[in-house]
């Protein structure tokens, strides 16, 4: 039988608890409850949050919102004045707490007076519930991410399960993940990722993390319509004699560069189906907390200065990073296009990195570090 989904739409604080037993009060939008064959088989609970409670959710990944297992539905960075809204899925092992048969209705009312009345139910707890999407409605549209568990879906991760239908998700949100993480520089491997991932659900399905990492790393090698750009890179940094590596199952290179002021790491990427070549120099300092908003303010007036290429600064932990980058759709990448790229990419990394290191290690005002530049 078709499965067939039942919503109830909500408008209610409703208090779910960490590990700490600290209470969440969220405001509850929708309960969805999905059967076959009369059995339940997802409970979906859906509800909003102000960005000061969803800075402490995603801080302690509650909802089980690992940071590895993201995908970003645009990009864009959540404002600090509008709410977010959570989806989220019960574990399945949690379902037949839920009464065989119960409608709708009887399950709505059951986990709010839940909440009211037994504040230690298992039900309550966040480590039950799994995010499948975190969104923020904006005037540019909705940002945010879907995580590796909407891509499993989790009436999968049950017993009876053979593994398949979860392997086939893991492949294909790291597929996405790969596509939508331009900033390659942060890439992790497919196996060290997969380490994130929660040991229970090893435990209620038959999968083979070591097969699992085969299919991605096949999935994710070069294809034939990326041998044009990639070659193309490769060849240059050959002839060019730039020392390099390939990242595992990507295409991308990784390669050491020395400059005057510092040694730091590069890397070259190809995209395949954008037609397009992008090359990093990641600073070899991060910027501490406390000079965060220094160093973002000098790498800004850094940009507003530059032709080719600008500065990023990843505000999760610091990173600092130049690129260049260029789309040949209907046309040819050629070794003097990225020979420009490349060495404009270093020049700026090797001119600015001076600058940073002293916002970051001394007093200097990013005003002051600015007009230290003599380009």
């Amino acid at each position: 039988m078709t499965p067939y989904t039942e919503n109830s739409q909500l408008d209610n604080e409703l208090s779910l608890y960490d590990d700490s037993q600290f209470p969440l009060t969220v405001r509850a939008l929708t309960l969805s409850l999905t059967k076959q064959d009369d059995q339940l088989i997802e409970c979906r609970l859906t509800f909003c949050v102000n960005p000061q409670l969803y800075k402490r959710i995603d801080n302690c990944a509650l909802f089980n919102l690992k940071p590895d297992a993201r995908n970003p539905l645009s990009t864009g960075k959540f404002l600090p004045d509008t709410d977010i809204i959570i989806e989220t899925a019960l574990k399945p092992d949690l379902l037949p707490v839920l009464a065989h048969g119960a409608t709708i209705d009887s399950v709505t009312k059951y986990i709010l007076n839940l909440s009211q009345e037994q504040p230690d139910h298992q039900i309550l707890f966040t480590e039950n519930w799994l995010g499948l999407s975190v969104k923020q409605q904006q005037e540019s549209g909705s940002i945010g991410y879907r995580t590796l568990w909407s891509y499993i879906s989790p009436e999968n991760l049950v017993p009876t399960t053979s593994g398949e239908a979860i392997s086939e998700g893991i492949v294909n949100f790291f597929k996405d993940w790969t596509e939508a993480n331009l900033s390659v520089k942060t890439q992790k491997a497919a196996s060290q990722m997969l380490e994130g991932i929660n040991t229970f659900l090893t435990e209620l399905a038959d999968i083979n993390v070591d097969e699992i990492t085969e299919k991605i790393d096949i999935n994710l090698s070069p294809s034939p319509t990326n041998n044009n750009i990639f070659e193309e890179m490769v060849n240059f940094f050959t002839a060019d004699d730039w020392p390099f590596v390939q990242l595992q199952g990507q295409p991308t290179l990784q390669i050491a560069f020395q400059g005057e002021n510092g040694t730091w790491t590069c890397y070259a990427r190809a995209r395949a189906e954008q037609q397009q070549f992008l090359f990093y120099s990641v600073c070899p300092v991060k910027a501490p907390s406390s000079k965060l908003l220094a160093i973002a303010e000098f790498l800004t007036r850094a940009n507003s200065g530059l032709a080719i290429g600008n500065f990023e600064l990843e505000f999760a932990d610091g990173e600092i990073s130049y690129k260049t980058s260029i789309d040949v759709e209907g046309d040819r990448l050629s070794s003097a296009l990225i020979k420009n790229l490349v060495y404009a990419n270093v020049r700026m990394m090797d001119e600015y990195m001076p600058s940073i290191m002293s916002i970051i290690y001394g007093n200097l005002s990013p005003e002051e570090a600015i007009n230290q530049i003599d380009l």
